[in-house]
């Protein structure tokens, strides 16, 4: 029998996964320093801050889409078969978001945010993990998967309340499984030729469409704005779990720039920022923020 004294830490082993789970240490000490040159951070987030709680990711490390892109806006309201597509696959995919539970990223997040080390929290996501975590005043770029609204009279509903009558109107896909996908998403082989049962607005029988910002639709010019004038008041930008493929987010790092603010992003994988970092991290975001956490709170 060996001596567990003498034992390897696996940790400290390059090869072990629970190595592979963990910041390295030089690269915590520059994040670190990071934060504390910059006590009030501008923190934007995406898919990658989620992975952790069960919701897929929309990219890969190279920042390529992992599937076919998601619906669009003007397929959504061009398209009665779009439609019946996206709330199928939605149908199966909700539960993934609606279950899921804030890890220990959303949770450091809350704890400098307590702290008043976060000046801003804006996320790309719509799972409104953040704000289960304990954060308030998100601005929630791409609005939130658990709102859905009706295009004709306006009137509101909470997502979940439609999942009963998504899974009534529907019994033959009621109990079909699909692999997650990204944001409530699944990979479910429907066409929309197919008969499906879309709930109507209960107020005036109107189109319902999710409160979230669909890809090809503009972000609404007040969360930019707010954005953008919590980034004013800013020391640096701090992004977590971000390709930043997307305009909407990377357009905060080129405003950084534009305003002398560094721009640091803990990531796996390339960012569209990459030439804009002061600073990377590649390790998990979990792990990394939970002991950036830890030691700010302990200075």
């Amino acid at each position: 029998m060996s001596d567990p004294a003498s034992d390897p830490d696996p940790a400290s082993d390059p090869t072990s996964p629970l190595a592979a789970s963990q910041p390295d240490c030089a690269a915590l000490d520059a994040l670190h320093a990071f934060a504390e040159r910059h006590p009030r951070l501008f923190v934007l987030t995406g898919a990658g801050i989620s992975t952790d709680s069960g919701i897929p990711g929309y990219r890969d490390e190279n920042g390529a889409w992992k599937r076919s892109p998601p619906i669009t806006l003007q397929e959504f309201l061009g398209s009665e078969s779009a439609r019946r597509r996206y709330w199928a696959r939605s149908m199966i995919g909700w539960p993934t978001v609606g279950l899921a539970q804030p890890n220990g990223a959303h949770r450091a997040l809350a704890q400098l945010g307590a702290a008043q080390r976060i000046g801003a929290l804006v996320t790309q996501n719509v799972d409104g993990l953040h704000q289960r975590a304990g954060s308030s005043d998100v601005i929630e770029l791409h609005g939130s998967i658990g709102h859905v609204h009706c295009l004709d009279c306006g009137a509101q509903y909470a997502r979940a309340s439609l999942q009963p009558r998504l899974e009534a109107g529907n019994p033959a896909l009621a109990d079909a499984y699909a692999e997650p996908a990204a944001d409530g998403d699944a990979h479910l082989d429907f066409d929309g030729e197919q008969a499906f049962d879309i709930p109507a607005c209960e107020a005036c029988g109107g189109v319902l469409k999710p409160s979230v910002v669909f890809f090809g639709e503009n972000v609404p010019r007040e969360r930019v704005a707010a954005a953008s004038a919590a980034l004013d008041e800013a020391d640096a930008v701090l992004v977590v779990g971000s390709s930043l493929m997307v305009y909407s987010g990377y357009r905060f790092c080129a405003w950084a720039q534009q305003r002398g603010k560094p721009v640091a992003a803990i990531n796996l994988g390339k960012t569209r920022a990459d030439p804009l970092l002061a600073l990377k991290v590649a390790a998990p975001c979990a792990a990394t923020l939970e002991a950036l956490a830890a030691r700010l709170n302990a200075a």
